[in-house]
């Protein structure tokens, strides 16, 4: 049985993710409400991607619809993650120059600062060398970890700015591999959900 990944798809590239995860055998439901994460056994879903778009909007809609606390629990949890570009703003511990009443999950111990690489008309695609192996990447406004915390891995850099962390159940980039169809990260998080969903069979309980 394929591996259940939730996509929250409150705003931004979510239909991007979703094709591409779909694409390497993921089964892929959109997590909108605190219903679609949690069932009355555990987690639905067996791993989570956090898509890039506007972090300070992604912020206020997930407090709107009651998802922040839900949210952060599954991943906190161990729940496998894949955060693009405001999705690692949002899961960061500390945004540096956060919009005005601008919250982040605080799931992930970096810091990073927002649209640290340029405005959108600096935006580019590049090839970029990961300890995943060399990747296709789009930059879009996008942010840079510019303080790791003990056991966070650093896995890209552009030049000394680091642009890719990684511990062993979330992986934060500050680029779009979704929008050049680049699947390095997704088969990377497809496999480790396919794992919680073996755990999940054999009777293992998630709990948040």
């Amino acid at each position: 049985m394929p591996a259940t990944v939730g996509v929250l798809g409150l705003q931004g590239g979510v239909r991007e993710h979703r094709e591409l995860l779909e694409r390497v055998g993921a089964r892929v439901v959109l997590v909108r409400a605190a219903s679609d994460l949690a069932g009355p056994d555990g987690f639905r879903v067996d791993a989570l991607v956090l898509p890039g778009g506007e972090s300070s909007t992604i912020d206020k809609l997930l407090r709107m619809f009651g998802l922040f606390e839900p949210l952060g629990a599954a991943i906190r949890s161990g729940v496998p993650t894949l955060a693009t570009c405001a999705g690692l703003v949002l899961a960061a511990r500390q945004i540096i120059d956060p919009a005005p009443g601008q919250q982040s999950l605080g799931v992930l111990d970096v810091a990073v600062r927002r649209n640290a690489l340029g405005p959108q008309v600096d935006s580019m695609e590049t090839e970029l060398a990961t300890t995943r192996g060399r990747i296709r990447a789009a930059f879009i406004r996008a942010p840079v970890v510019t303080a790791v915390g003990a056991g966070v891995e650093v896995i890209a850099r552009i030049g000394t700015q680091v642009v890719g962390v990684s511990t062993p159940t979330i992986t934060g980039v500050a680029f779009h591999p979704e929008l050049t169809g680049d699947a390095t990260f997704h088969r990377h998080l497809v496999r480790a959900a396919s794992g919680e969903a073996g755990a999940r069979g054999r009777g293992a309980v998630l709990s948040g």
